[in-house]
């Protein structure tokens, strides 16, 4: 069972970098190309949307939201674009040993956080 899992987080790993890859191929259609850059921002992001220290939902976007997007792009993808950047993934795993990270993911990510606090805000002085 421990197997399984790790195989899977091993290849969710993967489809992550490769949609980092998906994302430059010009034979990606915009629409997905728009939610390849979202889900490599989040993905590669150093900063979580929800940090892991809150009890049971801090998890939750790293158990099932982040999986569940990865698969969605994946899975819009044209098989050509999916199984080059597979490859280009596999190597750059390979090769680093580690996946690359974004810094304008943790900004967007930032700037997720001052929106909702500002909402917040804007909320309660309203009351």
């Amino acid at each position: 069972m421990f197997a399984e899992i790790k195989s899977w987080a091993r290849r969710v790993k993967r489809d992550a970098v490769a949609l980092w890859f998906a994302c430059r191929d010009p034979r990606t259609p915009w629409a997905v190309k728009a939610l390849c850059v979202f889900v490599v921002a989040y993905a590669l992001s150093p900063i979580d949307l929800i940090p892991d220290f809150i009890p049971v939902l801090g998890y939750v976007d790293d158990v099932l939201l982040l999986p569940g997007l990865i698969w969605l792009a994946v899975w819009l993808l044209p098989a050509s674009v999916t199984a080059d950047s597979r490859l280009r993934a596999e190597e750059w795993l390979a090769t680093q040993g580690q996946k690359p990270s974004s810094k304008a993911g943790a900004v967007v990510i930032v700037l997720i956080w001052l929106a909702i606090a500002y909402g917040t805000w804007v909320w309660w002085a309203a009351r």
